[in-house]
């Protein structure tokens, strides 16, 4: 059985394709052509909530908050983003997940000082812990690793909230962006397709939306490369809405039961 924590995987939008020897350079010219808004997209004290479901099984619970904390690192501001997936119901005794994710963004680059994972799936467990030097394009593993990397390279969660500052207004439909995130010791592309808007259903209310198909590598855990779909609000503040999956060992649907704290004004049509 695949791990849960493809729930997060499907949330941060992350596709899971291997960078070969990439060219810092040319990474770095991309990152900086990406479009991105002009006003805050989102604030200290966010938080989104999530129902996990595993084929028609109600599997897992999932959270992702910004504290309500100031943190520095040097002179820079850092919002401390954490997000938390747990396994409910039935499903926790068979299958007890347990996981944690944090990161430690920059509150104006929207770029990550330091990412920590604490997994625990079925028995299965490991931590990861990346410190990035931003300024010195390396991130440090817990590892004792040195890797290079090119400015502004994101982490699991970081991309998640910098993915939310894009200009979507300046995106055709069918058109494909490209984000980098350092994920398990290696650059990897994160490539999103935006196919267009539809009003989405969920426990939360009925909202107008944006739909994305994340670009993924497929026979690893998805059948084809169209098989993940999410949602988000069509409003400034870009919020996941919906998330569904057909994996290898059946489909995961991740959608949202609540919200609070967000910056702007949400794009839903009833409750």
């Amino acid at each position: 059985m695949k791990r849960i924590g493809i729930v997060f995987v499907v949330l941060f939008g992350l596709s899971m394709l291997h960078a070969q020897k990439p060219e810092i350079k040319r990474i770095e010219q991309g990152l900086s052509e990406l479009h991105r808004v002009d006003y805050p997209v989102f604030q200290k004290g966010e938080r989104i909530e999530y129902l996990v479901h595993y084929g028609i099984v109600d599997a897992g619970k999932a959270v992702i908050e910004i504290k309500n904390e100031t943190h520095y690192y040097g002179s820079r501001e850092a919002l401390h983003v954490v997000g938390k997936g747990r396994s409910v119901g039935a499903f926790d005794w068979v299958f007890k997940v347990r996981d944690t994710y944090e990161s430690f963004i920059d509150a104006k680059n929207i770029h990550p000082y330091e990412f920590k994972r604490d997994v625990s799936e079925g028995g299965y467990e490991f931590k990861q812990h990346y410190k990035f030097e931003q300024d010195e394009n390396k991130v440090k593993t817990e590892k004792g690793e040195v890797k290079q990397v090119p400015y502004g390279i994101q982490d699991m969660i970081s991309a998640f909230y910098f993915a939310r500052t894009l200009d979507l207004s300046k995106y055709k439909k069918g058109e494909i962006i490209v984000l980098q995130a350092f994920l398990d010791g290696k650059i990897e592309p994160l490539k999103i397709r935006y196919t267009g808007r539809e009003t989405i259903k969920t426990k939360a209310g009925k909202f107008k939306c944006l739909k994305f198909e994340p670009i993924v590598q497929p026979g690893r855990v998805f059948d084809e490369p169209g098989d993940l779909t999410v949602y988000i609000t069509d409003d400034k503040n870009r919020i996941p809405v919906l998330a569904k999956a057909g994996i290898l060992v059946g489909s995961v649907k991740m959608e949202l039961t609540n919200y609070s704290q967000l910056a702007h004004p949400v794009a839903i049509v009833s409750k």
